[in-house]
């Protein structure tokens, strides 16, 4: 019997042609997820409403304003215990102990057997007060009665009315009873209020002191922003420093910690503190823990400085206000005043501000300059800011050297007698020619006769590291090295000469370095110069090759400025600008002068001068023309001094000229019928003279070629 299937549902896939056979996984479902329990999900409820800002805020406001409350009463029970006993004075006399004063704990001892004493004398007096108060009660009371019933008397006898003896007295009882029902009236609403005013007087009080944990006080107040420097504050950053012997002398101090501080004074953008050190604590101390001091002060620390005062174990903290330090200063007075002029021997450049916010000026006269730093911090701009102010003194000769060459010095071309700009070892070559030039006319300077006064020569190299890095060596018979920091370098040598012996005639040596070392900038070059300035720095080290062991070691710091953010702020050591007595350096803030505006002040100074004409390389051909060189350091003036005529033949060719005197100048000149002559007193040599001459001569080579 054969059985019929029957299909109820119709298949939709097609028929597989596969006839292998097919294995089915089966997957059993996942199984449902379990119910979150409530407790649970209350927990989660409740840590996210704790977690939340506003119930946090709301916590530290509560508890804020409760600690306020309840530690100004703490503040105004201690300052009543101070007023009625004599533990202010005791506590003054163990700070005076822990600090060393013996004589201030002498005084404090005295005012307090004074205190003692008057306090007896009050007390003793009290004994006698309740007798002295009754006869008095009773005797005002007396006169008062007699008064009202005089007055009374008067009354009568005018009105004619007997009645009119006791007005007075009646109307004084009214009054009297009308105070009582007042007092009866408010004494229940008083009794109310009363100790709410006094709670909110203890609030008061506290939040001026914002006495509440920090966790408690505003974001403003717990960040710090705005506080002001005070002396509890002070004492307090001192005492957290982890100076023990510190910390232990602030503690056996009590709350008179403070003794150790001098006045709290303004100074430019923040605040100025000299502390006198426990005995047992050096200065040195505080000084290492800079950082630390600063950030306990709520202050980043390039805004704490720390200085070494004349005063013996004591330090001068100056603090600026937050930020302040990152505003820029004001322009330059080069740039806003047109009219201004320069001094070498009396004046002084404005460079720009110290931390107190007063102008900065700078005397360059007789003084060699070294300005360090890293690189791009503002070291010519810095540099480039004096020679710009002394540019406006048209007796002042420069001779620049630019060994970066990205035409920061262009200005000065037309100013300069030389300017070499290029970063190459023919530059470093030319340099130093340049500077061996200057040595020449230092010699010739030296043997002219005592009294003779000498213009300003300044002999400026930018970049120098690069003259002292450099490997070339001289041609020929001269094999010496031009860079290096040996005897038998000429750079090195010829800087040394001008170290030694430039000062009296008035050739100066100017230098601008970047991330000093003793292969760049040599020991023996670098304590040469009277006026040391630098920039931001990596480490102390630098700064003692920049700055010297004193300066550093009172105080000065330039590898603690910020590279960037610091930059054209200078650390300087000088005897020409005015430090505070007891300190080795100060730091400034120097104005910022662009190109254009640089620019300005040089076409300025051109205006003052005659006309120079600014050599760009040293001819060092053997060859030589005297005459034609005379025309070309004359340039375009009518006329030049003699002696001028000489320093810039000295210069040109340092060989042809250096030995030159004034017989050579004029037997040349003489020759050529373009004799020197005098002009208000002064022998000059004329430009068209010169001229002639050489047209002259130029003819008559020509006339005898044809």
């Amino acid at each position: 019997m054969s059985e019929n299937v029957v299909h109820l549902h119709k298949a939709t896939d097609p028929p597989t042609v596969d006839t292998a056979p097919t294995v089915l996984t089966v997957v059993p479902d996942a199984p449902p997820a379990r119910p979150v329990p409530l407790w649970v999900r209350s927990g989660r409820v409740i840590r996210s409403g704790i977690r939340h800002e506003s119930t946090r805020a709301t916590v530290r406001a509560a508890a804020r304003h409760s600690l306020y409350t309840f530690n100004g009463g703490r503040i105004v029970a201690r300052r009543a215990w101070d007023g009625r006993t004599g533990s202010r004075y005791e506590r003054m006399i163990r700070a005076a102990e822990a600090a060393g004063n013996l004589e201030a704990a002498e005084e404090w001892e005295e005012r307090l057997q004074r205190f003692r004493a008057a306090r007896h004398h009050r007390r003793m007096d009290l004994l006698h007060s309740p007798v002295d108060a009754a006869k008095g009660v009773a005797v005002g009371a007396g006169m008062s009665i007699g008064a009202l019933v005089a007055l009374g008397v008067v009354m009568a006898i005018n009105t004619g009315h007997a009645s009119d003896v006791v007005t007075p007295l009646s109307a004084t009882v009214d009054f009297i009873a009308l105070l009582i029902r007042i007092v009866q009236i408010v004494w229940g609403p008083a009794l109310s209020i009363g100790p709410f005013l006094a709670l909110l007087a203890l609030w008061s009080v506290g939040r001026k002191q914002h006495a509440a944990p920090a966790w408690a006080l505003p974001a403003n107040v717990r960040n710090s922003e705005g506080e002001p420097i005070t002396p509890s504050i002070v004492v307090k950053a001192l005492r957290d420093l982890g100076v023990p012997a510190l910390a232990r002398a602030i503690k056996e101090m009590g709350d008179a910690g403070a003794s150790m501080l001098g006045p709290i004074r303004i100074a430019g953008c923040g605040v100025e503190v000299d502390v006198t050190l426990p005995s047992g604590v050096a200065t040195n101390e505080v000084q290492a823990k800079r950082r630390k001091l600063a950030e306990n002060l709520t202050r980043h620390e390039h805004e704490v400085f720390i200085t070494i005062p004349q005063a013996a174990r004591t330090v001068r903290l100056w603090v600026a206000d937050s930020g302040a330090l990152d505003e820029p200063i004001g322009p330059s007075p080069l740039v806003t005043d047109d009219t201004m002029t320069a001094d070498y021997t009396k004046g002084k450049a404005p460079w720009g501000q110290d931390l107190r916010g007063d102008a900065a000026a700078l005397s360059l006269y007789q003084r060699h300059l070294l300005i360090t730093g890293l690189s791009n911090q503002g070291k010519t701009v810095a540099l480039r800011s004096l020679a710009l102010w002394l540019s406006l003194d048209k007796s002042v000769q420069f001779l620049m050297g630019d060994l970066k060459g990205a035409g920061d010095w262009n200005m000065f071309d037309g100013l300069a007698d030389t300017l070499i700009q290029g970063p190459t070892d023919e530059h470093v070559i030319q340099v130093t020619e340049m500077v061996e030039g200057a040595v020449t006319e230092m010699n010739r300077r030296l043997q002219a006769p005592p009294g003779t006064v000498f213009p300003p020569l300044i002999v400026l190299v930018d970049e120098a590291q690069v003259a002292f890095m450099c490997p070339a060596k001289g041609t020929g018979k001269d094999k010496r090295p031009y860079g290096g920091a040996k005897a038998d370098s000429r750079y090195f040598m010829a800087v040394r000469k001008i170290h030694n012996q430039g000062r009296a005639v008035n050739v100066l040596m100017w230098q601008g370095t970047q991330d000093p070392t003793n292969e760049n900038l040599p020991k023996l070059v670098r304590e040469g110069a009277h006026t040391r300035a630098s920039l931001a720095l990596g480490t102390e080290s630098q700064a003692r090759m920049a700055l010297g062991d004193k300066a550093v070691d009172g105080g000065a710091a330039p590898n603690l400025l910020r590279p960037g953010l610091d930059r054209g702020t200078l650390v300087v050591a000088s005897d020409g600008i005015s430090i505070p007595a007891g300190q080795s350096s100060i730091t400034v803030r120097t104005h910022y002068i662009d190109d254009d505006a640089a620019t300005a002040i040089t076409d300025r100074a051109k205006a003052l001068r005659d006309g120079v004409t600014t050599l760009h390389a040293i001819d060092r051909s053997a060859e030589h023309d005297p005459l034609a060189d005379i025309a070309a350091v004359i340039g375009d003036a009518p006329r030049v001094r003699t002696k001028d005529v000489l320093a810039r033949l000295a210069t040109r060719n340092a060989d042809a000229y250096g030995d030159w005197s004034f017989l050579d100048l004029k037997r040349v000149l003489d020759d050529a019928d373009a004799s020197p002559y005098k002009s208000d007193g002064v022998m000059c040599v004329a430009r068209d003279r010169v001229a002639r001459a050489l047209a002259n001569r130029d003819g008559d080579g020509s006339a005898s070629a044809e």
